[in-house]
């Protein structure tokens, strides 16, 4: 493990415990903070994104990003969640029409899905999530977070409950 580098899991989480993860990430994790949320289509990569922008205290419908790009939610005590889904980027360097330069400053919240599609111009300071389908049909998603460059903490994973492996 490099320096400035810190590990949680990897843990199986069903997605109720994934939920609540999320949650807690949003409630207690100190902005800015940016999350790389890495894996397959139907790994829980949007259901986690939602947990941690209702865990920052937003309200209202939480639609995924994929037509759009990106997302903007204003929560309480001046904390912005951004919500990107970068799977239909066709560029890399479309993303600075999106604000890019200006993500994960003052109180943000930055939530990337298919961060791949911008790799070389991810933030160094971050939380690499990566969520995989340990099997077909698994009802459970082993669930493995990699900070970067110094990113702040996050709550621990849940204790897995080992359903569904």
């Amino acid at each position: 493990m490099a320096v400035g580098e810190a590990v949680l899991g990897p843990a199986l989480l069903t997605e109720p415990e994934l939920e609540a993860w999320g949650r807690a990430i949003g409630a207690t994790a100190q902005p800015p903070i940016v999350l790389a949320l890495r894996g397959e289509l139907g790994a829980g990569k949007s259901v986690l994104a939602r947990a941690v922008a209702r865990g920052a205290g937003v309200s209202g419908p939480l639609p995924s990003p994929t037509f759009n790009l990106v997302y903007r939610y204003e929560a309480p005590g001046g904390v912005t969640v951004y919500h990107l889904d970068l799977y239909r980027l066709e560029d890399p360097e479309d993303v600075w029409e999106l604000g890019w330069d200006e993500l994960g400053e003052g109180r943000d919240v930055v939530l990337i899905e298919w961060p791949e599609r911008a790799e070389s111009l991810l933030p160094a300071r971050r939380w690499d999530i990566y969520l995989q389908i340990p099997k077909p049909g698994a009802a459970v998603r082993r669930v493995t977070a990699v900070a970067r460059g110094g990113a702040p903490e996050l709550p621990p994973l849940p204790t897995a409950s080992g359903a569904g492996t």
